[in-house]
């Protein structure tokens, strides 16, 4: 495990999907991110690459071949490369090879990097095209926090203020991890999103559609808080489960398929691209 640690705040890295899997106050030993369970959820904060999301048939289309593609990817699975690590910083990496070849077929450099800044975390998605062509992906985050953060409090005791008063349109998803098609307009009070475990009953929700780029988890009784911002996310989820004592906040860039389509990855929604001999990058920052 890696360890980034400054006088407020201590992480804790799996190089395993380079996924945190503890983030500590000091002053209190407040745990913000969830523990992981096999019965639950089995992650913590998994990155997503080079798709977010499922695929249709868990098919990935490119160039008019077939790759079979599990939801959001490898990354969150893969055993990542640790480049560097200093007591504030560390960066991750995943290159291509033969067995990613085999279901992305793209020469690539994936790139996990954090840094550790007062009471913030910051973390960096670099995806490196090391190919002759064009690199298609998607990317994003899967956070899991504490919920509730504090003893005696209950998960309906927290909202999720959003940076704007915007009109919250979910994008309903299938069991199968698709689009369906239906949308669901999600009623705020003051820029603030009441969670109930019944916001849940169809999976996630996800919004296409908000100029929001900040989200603050916040109780009505303490003063902890969670501040996600991501300015480069065009996508915003939510998601928990009935018995999980957490709520995701997730920022992509992509999202999944719609049912009865099946689109090449050029024509997938959300989809970026990096062009040969160049370097995407996208950041984004935890606060508490």
């Amino acid at each position: 495990m890696i360890v980034l640690e400054n006088e407020e705040l201590k992480v804790t890295i799996n190089p395993k999907g380079a996924e945190i899997i503890s983030l500590i106050d000091k002053s209190d030993h407040t745990e913000y991110i969830w523990s992981g369970s096999p019965n639950i959820w089995g992650y913590n904060a998994p990155h997503l690459f080079p798709i977010v999301g499922a695929l249709k048939d868990n098919t990935l289309m490119v160039d008019d071949e077939k790759y079979h593609l599990n939801r959001h990817g490898f990354a969150r699975t893969s055993m990542f490369r640790k480049i560097e690590a200093a007591p504030q910083q560390a960066i991750f990496e995943i290159r291509y090879d033969d067995e990613f070849l085999k279901v992305y077929p793209y020469k690539f450099e994936f790139q996990v990097i954090y840094f550790l800044k007062g009471r913030t975390l910051e973390t960096l998605y670099k995806v490196i095209n090391m190919d002759d062509k064009t690199v298609y992906f998607s990317v994003g985050a899967h956070p899991a926090f504490n919920v509730p953060l504090v003893k005696g409090e209950n998960f309906e005791d927290y909202s999720i203020e959003f940076q704007y008063d915007d009109k919250l349109i979910a994008h309903q998803i299938s069991e199968d991890g698709l689009f369906n098609g239906i949308t669901t307009e999600i009623p705020t009070v003051k820029q603030e999103l009441k969670l109930t475990k019944a916001l849940f009953d169809q999976d996630a929700l996800v919004f296409k559609d908000i100029k929001s780029r900040v989200v603050t988890l916040k109780s009505k009784f303490s003063t902890k808080t969670i501040k996600v911002e991501f300015p480069h996310f065009n996508y915003l989820g939510l998601w928990t489960k009935a018995e999980a004592p957490f709520i995701c906040i997730v920022p992509w860039l992509g999202c999944s398929d719609t049912e009865g389509e099946f689109k090449d990855i050029i024509q997938k929604e959300g989809i970026q691209s990096v062009e040969k001999g160049h370097v995407f990058e996208s950041m984004f920052c935890i606060s508490v």
